[in-house]
């Protein structure tokens, strides 16, 4: 998705002084996104639970060990801001690392937990198990 990693998300958050601009920061990481191509805009790789449309697919780099990249998008300007913070927790890893990511620490260390609607938390959570539904089968490919 991008080369920002969760650490550089992490120090960016603690430079903003508050919700605001946290949040027009996410919404401006989220116009960052590369489009995902519309034949991967599918029913299939539809995150089912969010509010929005999100598509979410997984690219399995064939290095030594594998690694996963993950390309989404969404029709929501705010969530597109999630899915970055999603690639930069989890893009880049190898499906074992993936798999053992604590989310819920990284999102409250964000500040999500506390400011995101109840729906919103859930359309997050929906991409996080997304994510690792394909990590699970990344590993039984590799």
């Amino acid at each position: 998705m991008q080369d920002l990693t969760i650490e550089e998300l992490y120090e960016e958050f603690e430079d903003l002084p508050d919700w605001d601009e946290r949040c027009d920061y996410l919404i401006d990481l989220g116009f960052s996104l590369p489009e995902l191509p519309a034949e991967s805009k599918t029913e299939e790789n539809r995150v089912h639970g969010c509010q929005s449309n999100v598509w979410l697919v997984a690219d399995i780099k064939k290095s030594n060990p594998p690694t996963v990249e993950f390309l989404a998008n969404s029709d929501a300007v705010i969530v597109n801001g999630l899915i970055a913070v999603i690639a930069a927790l989890y893009s880049r890893k190898t499906p074992q690392e993936i798999i053992s990511i604590n989310a819920e620490e990284a999102f409250k260390k964000l500040g999500l937990e506390r400011h995101l609607s109840p729906q919103r938390r859930n359309g997050l959570y929906s991409m996080v198990q997304r994510v690792r539904e394909l990590a699970v089968q990344a590993e039984a490919q590799s």
